[in-house]
Order: C-alpha cells, then sequence, then structure tokens
C-alpha cells in the first residue's frame, strides 16, 4: 500500500545507519592490508563513528525540532552518502578515519530524526504497525552488519562496504522528497540552546572515548579519569544550565516522571544485554573456533531474524497492550536468552548459542518498538527530535558502556581461569585474537594442552559475560514493570500541514 512508502523511506536510512555500525568489523583486517597500516590503528574507523553517533544525537535532535525532521534526516543521508563515497576512495587510514567520523554525523542526523517522523507520519494502529516494521529493520540491521560486511569483503572488496551505501541513499532521498511530508521548525524566534548542545556533546563525548580507549590506556591511567572528570564536569555544567534555558535542548523536567526516567535506564540495559556481548562471541568463534567471518556473521541469524518477525508482529497486534507489560517482557526475555548461554564449555561449539539468540531476539523485537513509540508520547510532537534524540543517545552510550564493563568481566574471567588451570599463556593474546597462533607455535606434544586451555579459559569468559548480560537483562524488566506507565503524556493532535507541503499518499 502507498501509505507505507513514507515509512520505506526512514527505514531505509535507518537500516543503512545501523549496519555500518558493525559491518566493517570483519573487513577491519583486509583493510590493513590494502592501507598498510596496523589492525590497532583502524580500530578507529568503527570508534570514531560510534564516538560521533553517541555525541551528537541529542544536538542534532533538538537542531531538527527547530529546523524541521525531514529536512535534518535528508541532510544526514546526502552527509551519509558523499562521506561513504570518500571512505571507499580513500588510500590513506588517516583520510578513512576522518570520513567515516564524517559518515558518523550523518548517522547521528538521521538516527535523530528517524522515530520522530514515523510519529509524525502515523496515527492510532497505524503507528503501532509502523513502529514495529522500524524497530524489526533496527533490530535485524543491528545483526547483519556482520554477515553483510563478509560476503562484500571476501566476494568483492573491503571498498564496497562503502560503496554499497549509495544507491540506497540516493533511493532514500528520492523516496523522502516525493513521499514524506515537510515539516516546519518549532515556533518562529526559538533560537538554538547552544550552551546546551556543547556541553552535552562535549560530556557524551569524553564519556564514550573513555569507554572505547579505557582498556588501552588502563583504566586507572591519568588519560581515562581525565576523560571521565571532563565528561563529569561538562555534564554538570549542562545540568546548571538547562534549567536556566528558555528553550532547552532537553527538558530536564521529563525526568521528574518516573516512566521517563524508566525508558531511558530501560534503552541503556537494552543494549547492555543484548547487544554489548556480541563482539566477544565473536571473537570466540572467529578465533577459538575458526569460523570465518561469513560463518561467524551467520551464528548470529536466529537473534535478527527473530528479531525481526517478533517487531514485525508485535507493531500489528500488540498496539493496544500496556508499554510497561511489553517492555518488562522483553527486557525480561533479552536476560534470559543470555542466561540461556551460561552453558557453554570448553567443547561447546556455535550451536550452544542458537536457544540464547532465538530468545534474546524475541525480547529485542517486543521491546524496541515500544521503546521508541513509548518514548515520542512523553513530548509534544514539536519536540521529537529531542525524545528521539534522548532515547538513541541513552541506547548508543548503553552499548559503549556494555563493550567497556563486559570487556573487564571477559578479561577478568579469562584471566581467573588462565591462573587456576596454569600453562603460562597471555590472557592478552587471547583476548586480542591470538589463539590461533599460540596453539599453532606450541610445541606439538603440548598443543592438545593448551588448546584445551584456551577453549576452557575462553568458556569462562563468555560465562561470566553472558551472566553478567542475563542479570542486567532482568534489572531491565524488573526497572520497566516497576516505573513506565502509559499513556505519559496527552495525545497531541499532528502538526497541520501548509498548502505547499506534498501529501501522505493515501492507501490504495
Amino acid at each position: 500500500m502507498r501509505k507505507w512508502l513514507p515509512l520505506t523511506a526512514v527505514c531505509l536510512g535507518t537500516f543503512m545507519l545501523l549496519v555500518d555500525v558493525t559491518i566493517v568489523v570483519v573487513a577491519l583486517p583486509d583493510m590493513a592490508g590494502s592501507l598498510h597500516t596496523s589492525f590497532a590503528d583502524l580500530q578507529w574507523v568503527m570508534d570514531i563513528y560510534a564516538l560521533a553517533l553517541a555525541a551528537l544525537l541529542l544536538g542534532l535532535g533538538s537542531l531538527a525540532d527547530r529546523v524541521g525532521h525531514r529536512q535534518v534526516y535528508m541532510a544526514g543521508v546526502a552527509l551519509f552518502a558523499l562521506a561513504s563515497l570518500a571512505c571507499g576512495l580513500a588510500t590513506d587510514p588517516a583520510v578513512l578515519i576522518a570520513f567515516r567520523g564524517v559518515q558518523g554525523i550523518g548517522g547521528a542526523a538521521m538516527l535523530a530524526t528517524t522515530t520522530a517522523l514515523v510519529a509524525r507520519l502515523y496515527q492510532g494502529r497505524d503507528r503501532g504497525v509502523a513502529f514495529g516494521a522500524w524497530g524489526a529493520v533496527s533490530g535485524a540491521a543491528s545483526a547483519a552488519g556482520p554477515i553483510l560486511g563478509g560476503l562484500l569483503t571476501e566476494y568483492l572488496d573491503w571498498r564496497w562496504i562503502f560503496f554499497v551505501n549509495l544507491p540506497i541513499s540516493v533511493l532514500a532521498i528520492a523516496m523522502t522528497a516525493r513521499f514524506v511530508p515537510a515539516t516546519g521548525g518549532g515556533p518562529r524566534g526559538r533560537g538554538m540552546d547552544l550552551p546546551g548542545m556543547l556541553t552535552f556533546t562535549m560530556a557524551a563525548g569524553a564519556l564514550t572515548y573513555a569507554l572505547i580507549k579505557g582498556a588501552d590506556y588502563g583504566w586507572a591511567s591519568g588519560a581515562t579519569l581525565g576523560l571521565f572528570g571532563l565528561a563529569a564536569v561538562a555534564l554538570l555544567v549542562f545540568l546548571v544550565l538547562e534549567p536556566r534555558r528558555a528553550q532547552p535542548m532537553l527538558d530536564l523536567a521529563l525526568f521528574r516522571r518516573g516512566s521517563f526516567t524508566g525508558l531511558m535506564i530501560v534503552a541503556v540495559l537494552l543494549s547492555v544485554a543484548a547487544f554489548s556481548y556480541l563482539a566477544y562471541t565473536s571473537l570466540w568463534l572467529q578465533s577459538v573456533r575458526g569460523m570465518g567471518p561469513v560463518a561467524a556473521g551467520l551464528a548470529c541469524l536466529p537473534m535478527s531474524t527473530a528479531s525481526f518477525a517478533l517487531a514485525t508482529l508485535g507493531g500489528r497486534y500488540l498496539h493496544g497492550v500496556s508499554p510497561r507489560l511489553t517492555l518488562g517482557v522483553g527486557m525480561l526475555l533479552i536476560g534470559g536468552g543470555a542466561l540461556l548461554m551460561t552453558v557453554i564449555g570448553a567443547g561447546s561449539t556455535w550451536t550452544v548459542l542458537v536457544a540464547g539468540f532465538l530468545v534474546t531476539g524475541i525480547g529485542v523485537g517486543v521491546s524496541m518498538p515500544v521503546l521508541a513509540s513509548t518514548a515520542m508520547a512523553a513530548v509534544p510532537p514539536e519536540r521529537a527530535g529531542m525524545a528521539s534524540g534522548a532515547v538513541n543517545t541513552a541506547r548508543q552510550l548503553g552499548n559503549a558502556l556494555g563493550i567497556a564493563v563486559l570487556g573487564v568481566v571477559f578479561h577478568a574471567g579469562l584471566t581467573a581461569s588462565l591462573r587456576h588451570h596454569g600453562g603460562g599463556l597471555s590472557a592478552d593474546a587471547l583476548a586480542g585474537g591470538q589463539a590461533a597462533p599460540l596453539i599453532a607455535h606450541t610445541a606439538p606434544a603440548r598443543r592438545g594442552t593448551v588448546e584445551h586451555l584456551v577453549h576452557t579459559a575462553f568458556a569462562d569468559g563468555l560465562r561470566d559475560v553472558f551472566w553478567v548480560s542475563g542479570v542486567l537483562g532482568v534489572l531491565g524488566g524488573l526497572v520497566a514493570l516497576a516505573l513506565v506507565r502509559s499513556p505519559m503524556a496527552p495525545s497531541r493532535p499532528p502538526v497541520p500541514r501548509r498548502a505547499d507541503e506534498p501529501s501522505i499518499p493515501a492507501a490504495t
């Protein structure tokens, strides 16, 4: 039906920007060889994108409330496309990393506006279906990145992980211009909250950078502590300034409502419990189990398939169910899925993850659309960009926090297992993906013993990671059941269209 064409335009950008969070993971070794640089140096290809998303989402969402959500979305897609082209043509690591950062700015502009656009475009039952489709695309994209990245890198070239964005971007811009009505900005005379944007961006950027690089610098090092200190000071200044602003970037009064606070907590814990451990399971599958990039990516298929299916069905059939129950049950399923994977052992293969991935995918599919739509209901339509930016910032910070915290848990479990079983192996080397070389360079007489030790240590480390993820998922479910209520705000009528705006096509 033609009435879903605007949703298709929005979901194209959503899928593209979320796939690009993880699509480069399996391509980094090929990039390093092609550009004659180290694997460690190219970690910034991932990190700078995540940093831009987390730091700029709230500010760009606030900007979109003032100049129009469609306008900012289309500008974000265009910037994303140009940066993708530059990344694909890059012959120097510094150029690739720089334009990857620009790509992150475009991605932040899209992510800050997609849910606001969906909320404006659809009402009633159609809104539930639309958010279900948006959630299905979001959940599938998060798990599809490594699969697509592996296929493109293995059968074409690593540069195609960027070139593939160009036709999708052109289609997204054309469909948005044709089918998505233009939205006017905020009231005339409504100025930008520049102090709020500056201080929050500094706080989110410093915190994300500290979480990303804390393990490399050392958690107790001066650099890491300095970054955490800068984030704390910038956040404090932000909290002091915002209540004094006539038009604040983030209305702190929303946090007086238990529901909004609960939503932000759930957004953080959802990312930690459902996605942050994927980096360590991928390391185990490739480094220890010897799977290739494509096969390791396909191991995540049960999660993405279940997420896509449940989000699509949930948007259609759970429209009238309280978000308190939907989020609560969804988060409990996410926690339960992680706990199912604690059965991992030294002799386990990828099949030990299937049941947990399926249950987690169901939880993600149930939770993610409701998380977005309930956040939109917390504010009037002209502040939808702020709500979208807030919930997506919480998710991005949750992912960065989760990877950092679970990294510490994984490394501690790995170290404890190696110390308990002996063998003199380096936990740092194993955590850095060097399991196969360490085993290969062991004397033949000890190779079997060392291989068993490596498998045992990885299983012990991952088991701890799954336990922590499971507990945090359950905690998120309890927070949702205790705090989230519906409706959070009275429903507002849609903003009237101007005479010169295109209309949404009628259903056929």
